[in-house]
């Protein structure tokens, strides 16, 4: 059955989702499962000892041959080193992609219509040639790049929001976003003013926050044992901090689970105490947030909505002082950590079945010569020099797509090019055992 794919690829996660034609219309977007029934895989790549770049978690890592992080390092003239290669940081995500775009095909029996990948909105035309040239590269050459400010702002107005103008609050696990966004006369979205980033503040900090104080409260017994009880006990205490945090986005407590040299302990930790750890750090997320609007020219009152996406905008604080900010509605879906990839499925089916545009307004008829009143009567119709010729409005261009005629051309940069294998060679031995 015909489709067409959305893919976000964050920080530290990545999700897809696909749209099923319907007959003249599009079904609303469905979560890819990646990993074992799981809605998201992490976005990181191994290079494994035959050369094969795979996708998750390793089972060790002595960080020489993994790695995180690397989109937001594209654009960056710095490549990343696994096991001593250079690895052009658009060269992984486009890896990335391309293993998700092959593991859809092998579920589905067929390509994708179409396929839209979500980017940072502070991406200039740099990054996304880049990216395009890297995807070309790997036979990807019908992906769309979209701002994720854009996908989510789709995604939210699939669900019923019909405003014009918002405020988009992107938290990631390592660093947040705010943009501003605005529908077009067609139907679509844009992005408005200058997208603002914070590096430093993201879910992952979150869960150090509260495993800082686990550590604090567990200080004498971690002291007491040894060194590879300590070790493996540290080891598990960000995960489990992470499952403490989902929880308390639904309920008012919960226990932080440890197995210590003594036996299993529990550390209790309440919704307020874990908020006041993370406040000032959600406060200066919402203060770039409002900076942003500032900037722009409007007030927090000007907007229509705030627009939530990423997996932390669950927690009750996060809306909660957006809402003290902001005398609009603070939206967020069911699971924000899908947003940008429902949007980017969205704003597929319209690569494939673009709205209609709206009628233009009928033109008054051009005055005939003699009436022209930038001619000079007598003079053989011949233009006066004090008239102004009509320029044409400039178009607007339709969104970056990389099935252009030849690859963008790449930057003046020399970077020792990586030997990968070829796209059907990405997919996972452990994938395998699962796909089988």
């Amino acid at each position: 059955m015909p489709y067409v794919l959305g893919i976000d690829i964050g920080s530290t996660t990545t999700a897809a989702t696909l749209a099923r034609r319907r007959g003249a219309s599009w079904a609303r977007p469905e979560v890819v499962a990646l990993d074992a029934g799981a809605a998201t895989v992490p976005s990181v790549l191994h290079l494994g000892a035959d050369g094969t770049l795979v996708v998750g978690e390793p089972d060790t890592d002595d960080g020489n041959r993994t790695a995180r992080g690397f989109v937001h390092r594209v654009g960056d003239d710095v490549p990343l080193l696994l096991a001593g290669e250079a690895c052009p940081p658009q060269l992984l995500t486009a890896v990335l992609a391309t293993w998700v775009v092959e593991r859809v095909l092998h579920r589905e029996g067929e390509p994708a219509e179409a396929v839209v990948l979500s980017h940072p909105a502070g991406w200039g035309r740099h990054r996304r040639d880049l990216l395009h040239a890297a995807l070309w590269e790997l036979g990807q050459r019908n992906v769309t790049l979209l701002p994720r400010t854009v996908t989510v702002a789709e995604s939210h107005a699939a669900r019923g929001f019909a405003g014009t103008t918002a405020a988009v609050y992107a938290l990631g696990g390592d660093s947040f976003e705010a943009a501003l966004v605005r529908r077009t006369p067609h139907g679509r979205y844009e992005t408005v003013g200058l997208p603002q980033r914070l590096d430093w503040i993201g879910g992952a900090d979150f869960d150090e926050a509260l495993a800082g104080h686990v550590r604090s409260v567990l200080a004498r017994e971690l002291a007491a044992a040894g060194r590879r009880e300590t070790y493996a006990t540290l080891r598990a205490l960000l995960p489990e901090c992470e499952r403490a945090k989902r929880e308390l986005t639904v309920g008012g407590e919960t226990d932080v689970l440890l197995t210590l040299p003594g036996g299993p302990t529990r550390v209790p930790v309440s919704r307020a105490d874990f908020e006041e750890m993370i406040r000032p750090a959600v406060q200066a997320t919402v203060d770039l947030l409002v900076r942003s609007v500032l900037s722009a020219g409007l007030r927090p009152a000007d907007l229509d909505a705030v627009l939530l996406t990423g997996g932390s905008t669950r927690i009750p604080l996060v809306a909660e002082l957006l809402a003290a900010a902001f005398p609009v509605p603070v939206e967020v879906e069911p699971d924000p950590q899908l947003t940008a990839a429902t949007g980017a499925a969205l704003a597929a089916c319209q690569v494939v079945s673009p709205r209609p545009r709206p009628p233009e307004p009928a033109r008054p008829p051009e005055p005939s010569r003699a009436a022209d009143p930038f001619r000079t009567p007598g003079a053989g119709g011949a233009p006066r020099r004090d008239a102004t010729p009509a320029v044409p409005a400039p178009r607007r261009p339709d969104h970056d797509r990389a099935a252009h005629p030849a690859p963008p051309p790449r930057p003046p940069v020399r970077i020792t090019p990586l030997e990968l294998p070829k796209p059907s060679r990405l997919a996972l031995a452990r994938s395998r055992g699962r796909e089988g």
